[in-house]
């Protein structure tokens, strides 16, 4: 099993999904609406507030920012591991 593949896909996923929320949060806000819509009665007349949508921006510019750190981490350690 090679976890560095794992690692190095989850960390791509990660900046993926963290440029989408940070660059589109509204696709987030309706995600959520839609999975509390299964659960509860009149979901589809919540409206986020501003600062909801602020930090689903933070929270997707921490997660790219995560997944750019673990992939340069690993280039830094199969650099050290090759001398």
């Amino acid at each position: 099993m090679n976890c560095e593949k794992f690692r190095n896909a989850g960390a791509l996923w990660a900046i993926g999904q963290g440029l989408v929320s940070a660059l589109v949060p509204q696709l987030s806000v309706a995600f959520v609406k839609k999975m509390i819509g299964k659960n509860f009665e009149n979901a589809g007349d919540l409206e986020a507030k501003p600062a909801y949508v602020r930090q689903i921006r933070a929270l997707g510019v921490g997660l790219a920012a995560a997944g750019v750190a673990t992939l340069a981490m690993d280039r830094v350690a199969d650099r050290t591991d090759e001398e």
